[in-house]
């Protein structure tokens, strides 16, 4: 399942306003729902579901990137949003640099291999310094989906 199948114009954060990464990842989980694609009545759920995952383990990478992620029972697809900060954000990233990307993922528990699959397709993508900038110089959701679908 492409990355690219699951963003949408809504679910893309354009340098939010946020103080820190948990408010960020409350505000992607947010997006997800006003967008229809998370019901409102698992908000609660999927946001402490990543809070925990990031609490036991950063997500922050390198070269400016985090994915949250998180499983969540009974969930009928993945949700995806991302968040582009050029000035960047605090994620304990593995490099202690700030994240300048990030995408966030809500995956079905039963679907691993397609969380393992998304995750590679993001780690591939990201990790190409242009793409990546190309990317945080989209000026609409709907630019920065096109490009990741290019």
């Amino acid at each position: 399942m492409a990355l690219a199948d699951q963003l949408h114009a809504d679910t893309i954060l354009l340098s939010p306003e946020v103080d820190d990464k948990w408010a960020l990842l409350e505000q992607m989980v947010d997006a997800v729902a006003k967008a229809g694609l998370l019901d409102a009545n698992r908000v609660s759920e999927a946001k402490a579901a990543l809070i925990a995952r990031e609490r036991s383990v950063s997500t922050g990478m390198e070269d400016g990137v985090a994915v949250p992620h998180a499983a969540l029972e009974n969930l009928d697809k993945m949700v995806a949003a991302l968040a582009l900060f050029p000035a960047g954000i605090e994620f304990d990233s593995m490099d202690a640099k700030p994240a300048r990307v990030v995408v966030m993922l809500l995956v079905p528990r039963h679907e691993k291999l397609a969380h393992v699959r998304t995750l590679t397709e993001i780690a591939r993508r990201l990790r190409d310094a242009v793409f990546r900038e190309r990317l945080l110089q989209a000026a609409t959701g709907a630019a920065a989906v096109a490009l990741w679908a290019e």
